[in-house]
């Protein structure tokens, strides 16, 4: 029952979709005009953002100006055979990019190839005709996604971005322990797994810049505005953090280049970063920083005794010396995430303080 309530049947574009569809075919049925050309224009040109079908829009009209042209002349040219369509399909695309209206293509092209079958007697009417048409279900699709429950990818975001943190979480754990373990875990699984990290990732940049977009048209509050800018942060942050567990995974050492308090001292900071990262406020311990301090040391203590001793490359880093380096890496990166979860937490806590009254007696 838990997973039935939680299951979403239509989403918002979808229920947009259907409402364009319908004012659409109203339209279209009142006027006595050919319905599908508009409905299925209508289909196509719902956007994520209301900013993008206003920019698509006014590329998409002078898209399927061309499209129904084109129909008309190589119908008046060869009827209506299967070279008609090739024609009227190719000559669009290309016309179309060549103008630099690559939004338009889809539209157009389908006004081209779905007017042909249904031509009057009158190639001009024909023409007008089906270009109403599809400038009507242009038209009502762009109303309808500008004025009618306008996205908000927030949520969504911000769902992402926890998400990703205990993503990131388990893959460093991962890794490490990976490295350590007696029988090894074959790479195609961890590089499997940041794939998918990197994926999910460059989604939320995407759904990033939909919000931004979106809000260029319609109102929105200061605390949402702050809550974006810090989910942006944190995106960042998530960035630098995928650059090194993009180097950790290739890292070549095993559990015996290691003395066994080298290795314990690896494991726990794993176990603090893996903390640092599932926790939502990324509070550092102080035995962490204690932790780092003497990885620090191991650091200089690998470089001293062993690249400097015994590499024959002047400037020669052992994978050992670079897994080290990397972790250190990554907990410069989790300082700066505290500290800006610190800053968020304080400017919650002052606007709370400044709506509340508090502090005016001071």
């Amino acid at each position: 029952m838990e997973s039935l309530k939680q299951f979403k049947l239509f989403g918002g574009r979808t229920i947009k979709t259907g409402i364009s569809v319908f004012f659409t075919a109203l339209i279209c049925g009142f006027f006595d005009l050919p319905i599908i050309f508009a409905v299925i224009t209508a289909i196509v040109t719902i956007e994520h953002t209301a900013a993008d079908s206003i920019k698509k829009a006014v590329v998409r009209f002078p898209a399927s100006a061309i499209g129904a042209l084109l129909a008309t002349t190589f119908y008046s040219m060869f009827g209506k055979g299967a070279l008609t369509f090739a024609l009227a399909a190719m000559i669009t695309i290309a016309v179309c990019h060549k103008l630099k209206l690559d939004d338009g293509i889809l539209v157009a092209t389908i006004t081209a190839t779905a007017m042909i079958p249904d031509f009057q007697d009158h190639h001009i009417v024909s023409f007008f005709t089906r270009l109403g048409t599809t400038s009507i279900g242009i038209i009502i699709s762009t109303l309808v996604n500008f004025f009618l429950l306008p996205p908000n990818y927030s949520p969504m975001i911000y769902k992402n971005i926890n998400d990703l943190y205990n993503h990131s979480s388990r893959l460093l754990e991962r890794i490490i322990s990976n490295t350590f373990a007696e029988s090894k875990e074959k790479n195609r699984g961890i590089q499997r797994s940041y794939r998918q990290l990197t994926a999910h990732l460059e989604r939320t940049y995407l759904l990033s810049s939909y919000q931004r977009e979106e809000w260029k048209y319609h109102r929105h509050t200061k605390d949402e505005l702050q809550a974006f800018q810090f989910s942006q942060k944190k995106i960042g942050a998530l960035q630098q953090i995928a650059y090194h567990l993009g180097n950790l995974q290739y890292v070549r050492t095993e559990g015996s280049d290691f003395s066994d308090d080298e290795k314990e001292l690896l494991l726990e900071i794993t176990k603090d970063y893996v903390n640092v990262l599932q926790d939502p406020t990324h509070s550092i311990s102080e035995d962490q920083f204690l932790r780092v301090d003497r990885l620090d040391h191991m650091f200089w203590k690998w470089k001293e005794q062993h690249v400097e001793k015994e590499s024959h490359f002047r400037h020669h880093l052992p994978p050992q010396t670079i897994l080290i380096y990397e972790l250190l890496c990554f907990h410069d990166v989790l300082e700066e995430l505290q500290n800006m979860s610190e800053k968020r937490k304080q400017m919650v806590r002052d606007c709370y303080m400044r709506e509340n009254g508090m502090g005016k007696n001071k």
